[in-house]
């Protein structure tokens, strides 16, 4: 291994601890190789699978709120780190588009007499809706009848459903835009056409009983809080399905399209229910020893008072104010940075980087976390220069690339590894790949969080302690060739993200 060429000889150290070492030749050239990338390439899966990461999935006729933003975030995170190893990839956002609360809102939009395009705002619909049906017994059959005439496709139920779904799809959209998150919709309807033959191939595989005229699928080791047999309820009493029985087609369907590794991306409250489809499902045959169902569970966002983060009214806050928010905080700090840029920077500019720097802040503050725990969502430290912020990564970048632009191109050669914070700072960048792998195997975005949070801790003690433009304007390549490394991978991990850099702050 001394001969190799990656290694020295190695050590032997007491008490018997062998000890390797990269030839400083080795990572020099890795790190300038870098150094000319325009991105760091990671290398195909050994195994390339077909992966459904199913996530997002907000309701129709509602906006989407401040519980789908990491779902959404995460989702598509993790999308971006398989797609990135050359697997195929199934970005699905499984919609709340069925069932039988459209009977309420077809009624109500019929009898408004408006046009579902016209509709303002989702949830003061809906809400408006849900207090016909609740109060007004008349308004609640004609709902039901709705719901029997959507269920048999009748024209005006189906125009009057679809008006809304169309509506809704345009709030849903422009959220993913800001975002730049890019998902398929197949939601509930999608699925309709297949309850019936899942529940009776289930039937036919002798799994289902009928309790209380339920269909039923009972699962060993799952029990209620009297320690009772827990049933997963697959067809109601009165015929009706329910979302046990969409889970299952959806993931039988799923299966039957070739999909090896499926991702459900939904919050830590729905642990148990999941658990039970994918019982079913491995009981039923479908998912067997080469096909991966993984529940993909996160915490809840907080408010500073440590309770979930609702609005003063008990509601939950739409996403898209939320949004807007951090934008209007990112704008004032793009206003306070105008005078400190390096003189490219008009206050025209000021709009766009407030955009993008509001928007990847609540991103990067979403995926910094451990997505198993609750965290606090304060705009304050989310749009800070100091911390793991998306400002400070961003900042730290644009730092970077505003040294390599004022040495000029200087030709390619290895990097700088002499001293000891070089050496530390081209391993740490050398690290990038297995912290990828890492990220992938616990679908654990944060972990790519904290080490581009290191690595740029890790260039500021570098760029501290090593000059890399003398004052005479002479460059030092070598020294130059590790900023370029640490840009390209600052930008490469960003890019997993879902966050693009900006070249001035």
């Amino acid at each position: 291994m001394g001969g190799s060429g990656v290694f020295d000889p190695p050590t032997v150290a007491p008490p018997g601890f062998v000890n390797f070492r990269l030839r400083d030749e080795w990572l020099a050239q890795q790190t300038g190789d870098r150094a000319a990338a325009d991105a760091v390439e990671l290398d195909p899966a050994a195994r390339r699978e077909h992966v459904v990461v199913d996530f997002s999935s907000p309701n129709v006729a509602k906006e989407m709120h401040v519980g789908h933003l990491r779902s959404t975030i995460i989702g598509d995170a993790l999308a971006r780190f398989f797609e990135a190893c050359r697997h195929e990839v199934e970005r699905v956002s499984h919609v709340g588009d069925w069932g039988t609360q459209f009977g309420m809102l077809i009624t109500h939009l019929r009898e408004s007499g408006i046009d579902g395009a016209q509709v303002d705002d989702l949830n003061a619909f809906y809400r408006e809706a849900k207090r016909r049906f609740d109060e007004d017994p008349a308004f609640k059959d004609r709902a039901r009848e709705a719901v029997v005439a959507l269920q048999k496709g009748e024209p005006s139920a189906r125009a009057a459903w679809q008006a809304l779904c169309d509506r809704s799809r345009d709030e849903f959209h422009e959220i993913y835009r800001r975002l730049g998150v890019e998902v398929t919709e197949k939601g509930e309807s999608f699925y309709e056409p297949y309850l019936a033959e899942t529940v009776e191939e289930l039937e036919d595989k002798g799994l289902v009983v009928v309790d209380e005229g339920a269909k039923c699928v009972y699962l060993e080791g799952f029990t209620n809080k009297e320690g009772e047999p827990l049933p997963l309820i697959i067809e109601k009493a009165d015929g009706g399905y329910n979302y046990a029985t969409t889970d299952l087609a959806a993931l039988r369907y799923r299966i039957k399209q070739g999909a090896t590794k499926i991702l459900y991306v939904i919050d830590l409250g729905q642990a148990q229910h999941m658990e039970m489809v994918f019982a079913t499902a491995r009981k039923a045959g479908w998912l067997t020893a080469d096909i991966e169902a993984v529940h993909v569970g996160f915490g809840l966002v907080l408010g500073e008072d440590q309770k979930r983060l609702r609005t003063r009214e008990g509601e939950s806050i739409p996403l898209r104010g939320l949004l807007d928010e951090a934008v209007r905080r990112a704008r004032d700090l793009a206003a306070e940075r105008l005078v400190t840029a390096r003189g490219t920077r008009k206050s025209e500019d000021v709009d766009r980087v407030g955009e993008h720097i509001g928007i990847a802040a609540v991103k990067y503050v979403e995926l910094s976390h451990n997505r198993t725990t609750n965290y606090v969502f304060a705009f304050d430290k989310m749009v800070s220069l100091h911390g793991n912020t998306a400002p400070y990564i961003l900042y730290a970048y644009a730092r970077v690339e505003g040294i390599v632009a004022e040495a000029g191109t200087q030709g390619g050669g290895p990097a700088a590894v002499e001293t000891a914070s070089e050496r530390q700072l081209a391993l740490d960048l050398a690290r990038f790949e297995e912290t990828v792998e890492r990220a992938m195997a616990d679908y654990q975005p944060s972990v790519i969080c904290d080490y581009l949070f290191h690595v740029c801790q890790q260039f500021s003690r570098f760029y501290e302690e090593s000059r890399v433009i003398g004052e005479d304007g002479s460059v030092n390549v070598p020294r130059l060739r590790l900023c370029e490394a640490t840009a390209t991978t600052i930008k490469s991990g960003l890019g997993l993200l879902g966050i693009e850099t900006l070249e001035e702050i």
